[in-house]
C-alpha cells in the first residue's frame, strides 16, 4: 500500500493535465477540440509500448536488486529506456513525417485534418520525452523508488506543464498548439528529472 499510492496518483497527475487539455481545447470551438482528440488518441496509442516497457523495467529491476545483483539492475534499467526509446523516436519520425496522412485515418473534414496534422506533428516532438519519462518511473519503480517520481511528477505537469499551456494557448494567443507545446514542456521536465532520478538511484 505505501508503494502503490504514490504510483496510481502519479498516473493520475499525468492523466489530469492531458485530460484538462481537452477542456482547454474545447474553449477554441469544436474543430480544435476534434483535431485534439485525434492527435491525442495517437500520442495514447504509441504510449502503450513505453508502458509495457516500464512494467518490464519495474519486474526486472526489481529482481536483479533483490539479488542484491546491481550490475544485472543497472544493465536491465539501461535496456528498458534504449527499447522504450528506440520504439518512440520512430513513432515520432512517423508522427513529425506524415502528420496530415495520420490525421485522415480518422476524418476528412479539411479544418479538422488541418489541425489535427498541426497537433500530431508537435506530439511527434515529445515522443521521446514520454517514452523516457515512462519508462524511467518504471526502472525506479523497480528500486522501491515511488514517492519522489510522483513528487517529481507534480513539478512536471502542475508547476511546469499547465502554466505553461495554459500561457501559451491565451497569454501568447498560440491557441490550440500552446496547449501541445505545453504538453512539449511538461514532459521534457518529466523525462529529464525521472532520468536524473534514475542515474542518482
Amino acid at each position: 500500500l505505501w508503494l502503490g499510492m504514490p504510483v496510481g496518483f502519479q498516473s493520475w497527475l499525468e492523466i489530469a493535465v492531458f485530460s484538462g487539455g481537452a477542456v482547454a481545447l474545447g474553449w477554441f470551438g469544436s474543430v480544435p477540440l476534434a483535431a485534439h482528440e485525434i492527435a491525442i488518441n495517437l500520442a495514447a496509442l504509441t504510449f502503450m509500448f513505453p508502458m509495457g516497457v516500464s512494467a518490464a523495467a519495474a519486474a526486472m529491476v526489481g529482481r536483479a536488486i533483490g539479488r542484491q545483483d546491481l550490475s544485472a539492475a543497472k544493465r536491465d534499467a539501461v535496456a528498458a529506456l534504449a527499447v522504450g526509446m528506440s520504439f518512440m523516436a520512430i513513432a515520432a519520425v512517423a508522427f513529425l513525417a506524415i502528420p496530415r496522412t495520420l490525421a485522415t485515418i480518422f476524418v476528412h473534414d479539411p479544418a479538422t485534418v488541418a489541425t489535427a496534422a498541426s497537433l500530431i506533428f508537435i506530439g511527434g516532438l515529445f515522443q521521446i520525452f514520454d517514452g523516457m519519462q515512462a519508462v524511467a518511473t518504471g526502472v525506479l519503480r523497480g528500486t522501491g523508488d515511488t514517492h519522489v517520481p510522483m513528487l517529481l511528477h507534480l513539478t512536471a505537469f502542475w508547476i511546469i506543464g499547465i502554466p505553461l499551456c495554459l500561457g501559451l494557448a491565451f497569454g501568447l494567443g498560440l491557441g490550440p498548439q500552446g496547449v501541445w507545446w505545453g504538453y512539449v514542456g511538461a514532459l521534457a521536465a518529466a523525462a529529464t528529472m525521472q532520468l536524473l532520478r534514475v542515474r542518482w538511484r
